[in-house]
């Protein structure tokens, strides 16, 4: 099964996150078949770039993305 979620990067206690397109059996940070965006939760505003065209070709293929990643979906106006 394929997942669309976050890789955590970053220094400690700064973290900003890729959103990648991964197999759901490799680790958090490990191999990944496609990147898509950034989230980085630190910035004021937070910064959200996602790929649209990207994301939803790999949902229409069968992609199913983490919650955190569905959320960032929403605010980003890629699902409703």
């Amino acid at each position: 099964m394929v997942k669309i979620r976050l890789k955590r990067m970053g220094a400690h206690k700064k973290p900003f996150y890729r959103v990648v397109v991964a197999d759901a059996r490799s680790p958090r940070n490990g191999r990944f078949i496609e990147e898509i965006g950034i989230y980085d939760p630190m910035k004021d505003p937070k910064v959200i770039e996602i790929d649209k065209e990207k994301a939803n070709k790999w949902l229409s293929t069968g992609a199913q993305p983490t919650e955190t990643v569905k959320g960032l979906f929403k605010k980003a106006g890629i699902i409703e």
